[in-house]
């Protein structure tokens, strides 16, 4: 498919999203619009990201050639987002909905069509975050009222999981279309892999600290192999308000001084810990994609995570570029063969190197722009 202003119009695009990619706690959602934005507007097409305000942050601000919005907090973005449709859906030829758990409800108000982009859904998230109350009515919303809401919209997710959760739902497949997340490949890839690994056993464990990561699993395994393993180490990169109870979790195991946390770090830093790292771990029981997969794909580390957790079934090649298990007995025998087995880290390494590779944001944006283009009418 040819790139825009070739074969298709340009397009006025509102972006509706929970956390823009400044917010402290973004993440791969966040990245995804981040980078879809950004192609979308560097090809002819004017975008707007509307996004929740926090602290510190301005209220509008451009970079590059993608306005921000910001508007509401936490959940009072969800209101203004609507009121801002109602104000302005004029000005657009379509509007992106991101739902977190919960959408904006944007075709109650907007005159232009909506798409409805969804990386996973939230059904196990839902108790661990709010408690069981609170919980039952999010998953109320997500599962019964949003599917109805957005009946006549098209859909957008990351992987054939999410689109058959979607299924589950009452969303007929044929309104999902599938854009696979892209990955970032610095233009010096080639200085990381000179990089030497850790000379001990290392795990790390990448992304936000919030409990449906279950980032306690990767401790629990450190403790599980140190008799085996007396300089296993673990790398936490990220933060998030659950830290504290996983510095807390360290200490109860008993494996405080094996767990190195390093809080959010540049880019450069990340590469060069994916860089050392033997194996990365990704024990959430949910994702939409696995954008941590890749990232540690791209250099030569292989990841576990679990098979049952969504859209890594797709990110990981199992038994090829890495390695799902079913439950945390499995993922710790995994680990256990991937470190004492320099063969088979290696194999699963390169093999992760080029799947990853395979991934580009470009790719997701052309995809992107095709779904827009039929949808917004050109």
């Amino acid at each position: 498919m040819e790139e825009a202003g070739t074969s298709h119009r340009a397009l006025r695009v509102l972006i509706l999203t929970w956390r823009d990619g400044d917010h402290p706690e973004a993440g791969g959602a966040e990245i995804y619009v981040e980078r879809t934005a950004q192609w979308l507007a560097s090809h002819g097409h004017q975008v707007t990201v509307f996004s929740a305000a926090f602290p510190g942050a301005p209220v509008t601000v451009d970079r590059g050639p993608v306005k921000f919005v910001r508007r509401g907090g936490r959940f009072g973005c969800y209101a203004r987002g609507m009121q801002f449709v109602r104000r302005h859906g004029h000005d657009f030829d379509v509007v992106i909905d991101v739902h977190n758990g919960v959408p904006f409800w944007s075709p109650l108000v907007s005159k232009a069509p909506v798409v409805s982009l969804v990386h996973h859904v939230h059904r196990d998230q839902w108790p661990i975050v709010f408690g069981p109350v609170l919980g039952r009515i999010g998953w109320l919303v997500e599962s019964r009222i949003a599917p109805r809401v957005y009946r006549r919209c098209q859909y957008v997710t990351v992987s054939r999981a999410t689109r058959d959760e979607l299924a589950q739902l009452g969303v007929d497949p044929a309104r999902v279309a599938i854009t696979y997340s892209g990955n970032d490949v610095p233009e010096d890839l080639e200085k990381y892999a000179l990089i030497d690994r850790s000379p001990n056993p290392s795990l790390m464990v990448l992304g936000r600290l919030v409990p449906h990561k279950h980032f306690e699993t990767a401790i629990d395994i450190v403790a599980a192999l140190s008799h085996k393993y007396p300089a296993l180490t673990l790398d936490v990169v990220g933060d998030g308000y659950w830290s504290d109870a996983l510095h807390r979790h360290a200490v109860a195991r008993g494996v405080s001084s094996r767990v190195r946390f390093h809080g959010f770090v540049d880019d450069h830093t990340k590469r060069e810990l994916l860089s050392r790292a033997w194996v990365v771990l990704l024990p959430s029981h949910k994702e939409g994609w696995g954008l941590t997969i890749v990232e540690a794909g791209l250099h030569g580390t292989p990841c576990v995570a679990f098979s049952f957790a969504g859209g890594v079934t797709e990110s990981i090649v199992n038994d090829e570029t890495g390695l799902l298990a079913a439950d945390i007995g499995q993922m710790t025998a995994q680990v256990d063969d991937l470190l004492s087995d320099p063969m088979l880290r290696t194999k699963y390494g390169e093999n992760a190197r080029r799947h990853a590779q395979s991934f580009s944001w470009k790719r997701t944006s052309v995809e992107l722009e095709a779904v827009l283009a039929r949808v917004g009418g050109s």
